[in-house]
């Protein structure tokens, strides 16, 4: 009997913290930026600090029916701060798009002529906007790359180059977050 209460204790100990690993979606960007929640966090979040973070997006995945996981990390960064406690209004995001993740900006029908898929990115690049990211493509990017900015989904905003806009954020008081 004490065998079966202890794999018994022990079982429901695995079934709990594999529970409690599962990402948390939202609340900010809905579908995307999964995160989980860390309460035993001894380096506490300032829930009254002002958070504003450049993402420096180059890279893109081969399989271009995913979605580049550099730009869903700009929904997880929302996503765990207003998990967090931080007021999303204290959240201030950009993201400056550039090299291989420039087809990423692409509106659908664009990207479907080159990949013959949806452009999986376009949602989640929408739904950063509507939380009042600013998403901006490198123009250099653009010309070398053949990627119009009339082709891109509507609100992304042409720059000189991708070097330009990130001085400008970092001067801004953005902080720099590239992976």
């Amino acid at each position: 009997m004490k065998l079966n209460l202890f794999l018994l204790s022990n079982l429901l100990c695995t079934l709990v913290l594999a529970q409690a690993q599962d990402p948390i979606p939202g609340p900010v960007i809905t579908g995307y930026g999964a995160v989980w929640d860390i309460p035993q966090a001894t380096y506490k979040t300032d829930t009254s600090a002002s958070f504003k973070a450049v993402f420096d997006v180059m890279n893109s995945p081969e399989d271009k029916t995913q979605v580049n996981p550099w730009i869903e990390t700009a929904a997880r960064f929302l996503n765990m701060h207003a998990r967090a406690g931080v007021d999303p209004g204290q959240l201030q995001v950009a993201l400056v798009v550039h090299n291989k993740a420039s087809t990423d900006l692409l509106e659908n029908p664009h990207y479907r002529e080159l990949y013959g898929t949806d452009n999986p990115n376009s949602p989640l690049i929408k739904a950063l906007m509507e939380s009042g990211a600013q998403v901006v493509f490198c123009g250099q990017s653009s010309v070398a790359r053949k990627v119009p900015v009339e082709q891109t989904i509507s609100g992304v905003q042409l720059s000189l180059s991708a070097m330009t806009a990130l001085i400008q954020f970092q001067d801004q008081g953005y902080r720099l977050i590239k992976f």
